[in-house]
C-alpha cells in the first residue's frame, strides 16, 4: 500500500506548514492545502484524498460547515479536526456532523500520525488495525504516563505476542477492557523493579521507606492510570465505539502464570533507568 494522501484545510499558512512538516517521512503525504471552505471542497472533489485535516476557523465558513459540505460530496470522507479549541460542545457538534477525531493545537507529530492511523482502520488487516487502533495508543499512554508518574522516559517497543499465557515473577495488574472491543491489559514488572517504581512514584527518598503492600498498591494505581490514559485516547478518536475498564486485579508472586483467551495480543515494553516495565494488551473485535 502506498502513502495515504492528506488534504490540509487551515486559514493559517503557518499551521498548514507545521502540519505538513509533521507528516514528512511518515505513512502520509500532503496532496493539497486549502485556506478556506470553497477551496477545500474544490480540492477534495478534484484530489479525492484519503484524509482531511480541518481547522475550525475559516474565513468563509467554520470547520463544521466545511466538513458538512465535504461529507455531502463524499459520505465516507475521513476528517480530523485540528483546532485551537477542543471543548465538549465542539466535539459533540463535530461528531454529529461526521468528523472522525479531534486534536488541539499545537499538535505533536506522534499524536497527529497516531490519530490519522486510527481513523484509517478499515484500510488495514486485523493485526495491523489492532496495532494502530489499540496497541499504539496503549504504548503512547504508557510512555507519557510513566513520564508523568516517575519523571522518566524510555523508548517504547511493540511486538506481537503469540503465546496464550504469560509468566511473571513479580507483580501483575490485570485490567479488563469492555465495550465495542473486548480484551484485557496486564501491567507487570519483575520483583527487583517494584519498590524502585513505587519509590519514584511516591516521591520517597529510598526503598526502605516503602513496605511491600504499599509498593504493590502503587503499581496497581499506576496500571489503572496508564490504561485509563490509553482508553481515553482511543475513545476520543473512535466515537460510538467507547471502551471501558474493569476494576484492576493484582497478583504478586514468584511464579505467576496467567492464561488468556484467544485474542490479538501485543507486548509493549519500555526500558527505564530503574528497569524494564511492560504491558501485555490483547483485543477481540466486538459484535
Amino acid at each position: 500500500m502506498g502513502k495515504l494522501r492528506v488534504l490540509i484545510v487551515d486559514d493559517s499558512k503557518i499551521s498548514r506548514v507545521m502540519i505538513a512538516e509533521n507528516l514528512r517521512d511518515t505513512d502520509f503525504e500532503v496532496c493539497g492545502m486549502a485556506a478556506d471552505a470553497v477551496e477545500a471542497l474544490r480540492l477534495y472533489t478534484e484530489l479525492h484524498p484519503d484524509l482531511v485535516t480541518m481547522d475550525m476557523n475559516l474565513p468563509d465558513a467554520n470547520g463544521l460547515e466545511c466538513s458538512k459540505r465535504i461529507l455531502v460530496a463524499d459520505a465516507h470522507a475521513k476528517i480530523l479536526m485540528i483546532s485551537a479549541m477542543k471543548d465538549l460542545n465542539l466535539i459533540t457538534q463535530g461528531k454529529a456532523v461526521g468528523i472522525r477525531a479531534f486534536l488541539q493545537k499545537p499538535v505533536s507529530k506522534s499524536d497527529l500520525v497516531d490519530t490519522l492511523h486510527l481513523i484509517c482502520e478499515s484500510a488495514v488487516s486485523q493485526e495491523s488495525a489492532f496495532r494502530e487502533l489499540y496497541a499504539k495508543p496503549f504504548g503512547r499512554g504508557l510512555q507519557q504516563g510513566l513520564a508523568g508518574l516517575l519523571g522518566m522516559e524510555g523508548e517504547v517497543e511493540i511486538e506481537l505476542y503469540d503465546s496464550r499465557s504469560l509468566d511473571v515473577s513479580g507483580v501483575a495488574v490485570i485490567i479488563g477492557i469492555t465495550g465495542f472491543t473486548t480484551g484485557r491489559a496486564i501491567f507487570y514488572m519483575d520483583e527487583s523493579v517494584i519498590k524502585l517504581f513505587a519509590m519514584h512514584m511516591l516521591g520517597r527518598a529510598s526503598v526502605e521507606e516503602i513496605d511491600d503492600v504499599e509498593a504493590v498498591d502503587a503499581v496497581e494505581e499506576a496500571a489503572n492510570i496508564l490504561a485509563g490514559r490509553a482508553v481515553s485516547k482511543i475513545n476520543n478518536v473512535l466515537g460510538g465505539k467507547e471502551l471501558r475498564l474493569t476494576p484492576p486485579g493484582t497478583i504478586h508472586g514468584s511464579q505467576v502464570h496467567i492464561v488468556s483467551p484467544r485474542m490479538t495480543t501485543f507486548c509493549i515494553s519500555i526500558r527505564l533507568p530503574i528497569g524494564m516495565v511492560r504491558m501485555n494488551v490483547g483485543f477481540a473485535e466486538g459484535e
